[in-house]
């Protein structure tokens, strides 16, 4: 379903005819097929991450806070794209609507133009409403989704003030593997349809998908209630294709080649959005001296987008925006500490209905930057690091710096850190002079300043094992409690030289705000095969803000699951699992949504044959918004499925 965040019920249907020569018999069959079992949190903080820091670390090691959403949760979720996935995963975060019904980002007191997402460490083009495109993140051979929280400036420069969020793909371990999966849903009788190829041969391992999702128009309101901003979800086409082959040559040379693309089509009352992207790139990685390691990488990415209006071109709004990016990255490591330097170069090309006469504008940004990553004692680790960037269309250039520590005091593992960030003006905020349907003029700013954050987190996490009638039991407890100052802040403001009848804002710099969080999280997995687990985020914002109608955020928000995992027969096991999620209302002036929660049913069938089966209920407690407004929940009561085979 394009634009909303919130998917209602679903039968999925998953087809895995696994590779006869790697399963043999026994019960091996059913592990192989099973991708949904219990995440124990043991099994999670010994997951490598790369997103954090520069040096893959477990995630145990890590001094940098980070959440890791694994290949089995991603599978629980059945999810299409982080969107999805994310708002079911993670308080303090809400995806809404903006104009157009674009999906807009409220993350930790943050927008979607302050977080970055990437996938594979690359950065995708193009945005809307100062948000990526969320549907062409698609989930389809993610192996885990690593979530870094606080300013990671200084590791992968602008955009990362509120956070990273980087999807990992997962690499083919069998000599083949063959995936089908279908989903029915409901609500707007979508249909999502993919294939997942794995190859695992020699030398070589080979990774493609190719999924489809077409969905149609709901009406949430009629046209008559004025209150609403929303009356509809705008269905649509969406296809993703993806391949990914990695060559492993002799003395440790990794050669790895990708390729993408993109089509979404948004049906309207009387138009259509049309959007596509392609990317592509190559990256080599091989020894460098007895304990270093080199790595190069290219990276090409486009995205457009166009309107048609009767099945034709309209022209009016044409937008494309092109990056070639390249790489360069160094690390050697001895007894305690490990070092990383590197650079970066981008060529980013735009063009924009929103320049004046069509304006193409072009822009190249460098970057250079070192970390140490060091442990001084064997219960202590200290990451450091410092970049600079440089932004040609501007001429300016952005010093960062970040500090963070990891002591192990057992049972009690403490992190905190300092990390700055900030976030370049972008050539729309810079050039743009667009006429918005005759509501406003914006005006861009040539001028601009970068914006710039102080960011601080502390955070206590105790896990081990529990006593009493379940010695086997895991569990796990987080507290961590973060504090940024966001300063220089890019936002409008009136035009002082206004040349139109019409209203007029300009781009500029304000002092920025004050945001404030707590987050909770515990877990607990039992040896019967239930487990828990529950999420919880407090969020102040104070300072000198703008109220938006597009990002509100919620000071409280959670989200939990109850859920229950068993093989009944080596050849047969179940999966049922209880989820919500709850939002309390904004704190804004402006008409918006009050608290809610919704909460939703899954339960699973996997066979010896490969064959599994889905079914979801959604919003089983019937909630339905009396109003709906960009940040309300686009539902309209409970839904559910119809089982095809």
């Amino acid at each position: 379903m394009e634009g909303g965040a919130i998917r209602r019920t679903a039968l999925t249907v998953c087809l895995i005819p696994v590779c006869q020569a790697a399963h043999a018999g026994g019960d091996v069959d059913m592990a192989a097929a099973d991708s949904v079992g219990n995440v124990t949190r043991s099994e999670a903080l010994n997951e490598v991450v790369v997103t954090a820091t520069r040096i893959p670390k477990t995630l145990k090691n890590v001094p940098v806070l980070t959440r890791v959403i694994t290949a089995k949760e991603i599978a629980r979720a059945d999810a299409t794209d982080i969107r999805e996935l994310l708002t079911h995963e993670m308080p303090g975060l809400e995806f809404g609507y903006a104009m157009s019904q674009e999906t807009t980002l409220s993350m930790n007191g943050f927008g979607g133009n302050a977080v970055l997402f990437l996938v594979d460490g690359e950065r995708p083009s193009g945005e809307t409403m100062d948000n990526p495109d969320y549907s062409r993140l698609n989930l389809s051979g993610v192996g885990r989704v690593e979530i870094v929280k606080g300013a990671a400036s200084a590791v992968y420069g602008a955009n990362a003030v509120g956070g990273v969020v980087n999807l990992i793909s997962k690499e083919p371990t069998e000599p083949w593997r063959l995936d089908l999966d279908s989903r029915y849903d409901a609500f707007g009788a979508g249909w999502r349809n993919g294939i997942k190829l794995g190859l695992n041969r020699w030398r070589v391992t080979s990774s493609t998908s190719v999924q489809l999702r077409t969905a149609g128009t709901v009406r949430l309101t009629d046209a008559f209630d004025t209150e609403s901003k929303i009356h509809a979800v705008y269905g649509g086409r969406t296809l993703n294709a993806r391949e990914r082959l990695t060559f492993r040559a002799a003395r440790g040379i990794r050669l790895t080649a990708k390729g993408g693309y993109f089509e979404r089509t948004s049906e309207r009352d009387n138009y259509a959005d049309l959007y596509n992207g392609y990317d592509g790139g190559i990256r080599a990685a091989f020894p460098a001296g007895d304990a270093g390691r080199l790595e190069l990488a290219y990276n090409f990415d486009r995205y457009d987008k166009s309107r048609s209006v009767a099945g034709k071109r309209t022209h009016d709004h044409d937008y494309s925006n092109r990056q070639n990016t390249v790489h360069l990255l160094y690390s050697v490591t001895a007894a305690r500490a490990a070092i990383t330097v590197g650079a970066d170069g981008t060529h980013d090309y735009l063009k924009s209905y929103q320049f004046a006469d069509g304006k193409r504008h072009r822009q190249l940004t460098a970057d250079a930057f070192a970390e140490l990553d060091w442990s001084p004692l064997p219960r202590l680790n200290v990451v450091a690091g410092v970049r600079n960037d440089y932004f040609s269309a501007s001429r300016l250039n952005a010093l960062t710096a970040r500090c963070a520590a990891l002591l192990k005091l057992s049972p009690v593992s403490v992190r905190a850190s300092y990390a700055g960030g900030f976030r370049a003006p972008t050539l729309k905020e810079m050039h743009m002079c667009f006429d918005m349907a005759g509501i406003q003029m914006i005006y861009g700013n040539p001028d601009l300043k970068p914006e710039r954050s102080h960011n601080f987190i502390l955070s206590l996490e105790r896990g081990g094992r529990t006593g009493g009638i379940m010695p086997s039991g895991a569990y796990s407890v987080n507290l961590s409690c973060s504090y940024s100052y966001y300063d220089s802040r890019i936002t409008t403001t009136d035009y002082p030289e206004k040349t139109t009848d019409i209203p007029a804002v300009v781009y500029t710099n304000e002092r920025g705000i004050r945001v404030a969080g707590i987050d909770l999280n515990a877990r607990y997995t039992a040896a019967c095969g239930a487990s828990a687990a529950i999420s919880y985020n407090y969020l102040r914002v104070a300072g000198n803000t703008v109220e938006s109608q597009f990002t509100q955020p919620r000071p409280h928000s959670a989200t939990w699951r109850l859920d229950y995992d068993r093989r009944i027969t080596p050849a047969y096991s179940v999966y049922a699992a209880l989820t919500g999620r709850y939002l309390s209302r904004p704190d804004s002036q402006l008409p918006t949504d009050g608290a809610y929660s919704i909460w939703r049913f899954t339960a699973r069938q996997r066979f010896r044959s490969g064959i599994s089966l889905n079914v979801t209920v959604d919003n089983i407690f019937n909630y339905r918004p009396k109003v709906y407004y960009w940040n309300s929940a686009p539902v309209t009561g409970v839904s559910w499925s119809r089982a095809y085979r």
